[in-house]
C-alpha cells in the first residue's frame, strides 16, 4: 500500500536540479528546492517589485504622469512671483511719496524765499528813503532801542552757552527740509526721514504732553533740565504717556504725517527755553 501524499509532504519533497552540457552531458550545475522554498523566493520577489513599483509610483511616475503635481508647483511659483512684485510695488510706492514730499517742500521753501526776497528789497527801498529824514526824538528812542537790544543779546548768548553745555541727542538721522523761522511763526525745524523711523528723546526728562491736536497731529513734549523744552510733531503714533520718564536715545514716537499743518511724512521739531523759542540747529545736528 502506498504511503499517503499530504499538502505538507508536496511542500517539503526535496527535488535536485541538475544543469548539464548538451554535448557530453557533462554536470556543471546542481540546485537542491522544494516547493515550500520556491513559492517564498517567488512571494519574495513580487513584494520587492510591488514595493519599488509604488515607490516609483509616488515619486518619479508622478511628476512624469500626473498633471495636478505639475499645476501645484506652477501655482506655487506663480503665489511666490505675485508677493515678490507686491512686496516691489510696495516699496516703489513708499519711495515715489517720500519724493513726492520731498518735492512739494522744496518747492514751499522755493516760494517762501522768493517771497520773502520781495519784502526784503521793499522793505530795503523804504529805510534808504527815510533815513535823510530822521527826527532827533526818533534818533534817542533808536539809541535806547539798541542799547536794551545789546543787553538782550548778551542775556541770550549766555543762555546759549548754558545750552551748548548740555548733550543733546538728535531725535532723529535726515534732511532738514524747513529751517527755523521766528518771523513767520515756524517756531522749529522740519526734518525729512525714513517712513516708520522711530524718533528718539533729545536728553532725560519728563513728559508733559502726549496727545492729539488738530494742527500738529500726535504730539509729544519733554521737560528737561535748565528750563529747556523739546515738542516732537506730526508723529504717526505715541509711544509714551504723560509723567513717563525717558533718558536720552530713548524711542519716544514714530515719524509720521498727521495734522493739517503737514503735506508729507516728517519731524517738525521744536527747542523752547524758559518760554522762548531756540534754533534747534544750534544744538543739534540731524545728518544722516
Amino acid at each position: 500500500m502506498k504511503p499517503q501524499r499530504t499538502f505538507y509532504n508536496w511542500l517539503t519533497n526535496r527535488y535536485l536540479l541538475i544543469i548539464r552540457n548538451e554535448e557530453n552531458f557533462a554536470e556543471k550545475t546542481t540546485f537542491s528546492f522544494n516547493y515550500a522554498k520556491m513559492i517564498l523566493f517567488i512571494v519574495g520577489i513580487f513584494i520587492i517589485f510591488l514595493t519599488f513599483s509604488l515607490s516609483l509610483s509616488k515619486t518619479l511616475l508622478a511628476r512624469w504622469y500626473d498633471p495636478q503635481l505639475k499645476e501645484i508647483e506652477i501655482n506655487k511659483k506663480i503665489v511666490e512671483l505675485s508677493l515678490s512684485v507686491d512686496s516691489l510695488a510696495s516699496e516703489v510706492d513708499k519711495k515715489e511719496k517720500f519724493i513726492q514730499s520731498l518735492k512739494n517742500i522744496v518747492e514751499e521753501d522755493k516760494s517762501f524765499l522768493t517771497a520773502k526776497d520781495s519784502v526784503n528789497k521793499t522793505s530795503a527801498k523804504v529805510e534808504i528813503k527815510n533815513l535823510n529824514n530822521i527826527d532827533p526824538i526818533d534818533e534817542e528812542l533808536r539809541e535806547e532801542f539798541e542799547n536794551e537790544t545789546i543787553q538782550l543779546v548778551s542775556v541770550q548768548n549766555n543762555k546759549q552757552d548754558e545750552l551748548q553745555s548740555a548733550l543733546l541727542f538728535p531725535p532723529l538721522s535726515g534732511i532738514v527740509s524747513s529751517k527755523y523761522n521766528s518771523k513767520i511763526d515756524h517756531y522749529g525745524v522740519d526734518v525729512l526721514s525714513q517712513p516708520n523711523e522711530p524718533v528718539r528723546s533729545v536728553s532725560d526728562g519728563t513728559v508733559t504732553l502726549s496727545s492729539w491736536t488738530q494742527d500738529a497731529g500726535y504730539v509729544v513734549a519733554i521737560q528737561h533740565r535748565n528750563n529747556l523744552v523739546s515738542v516732537y510733531k506730526h508723529n504717526s503714533a505715541l509711544l509714551k504717556k504723560v509723567g513717563n520718564y525717558v533718558k536720552a536715545g530713548d524711542v519716544i514716537s514714530i515719524i509720521g504725517n498727521t495734522g493739517e499743518l503737514t503735506n508729507g511724512t516728517h519731524l517738525h521739531f521744536e527747542l523752547w527755553h524758559e518760554g522762548n523759542p531756540i534754533n534747534p540747529e544750534d544744538f543739534v545736528s540731524f545728518n544722516f
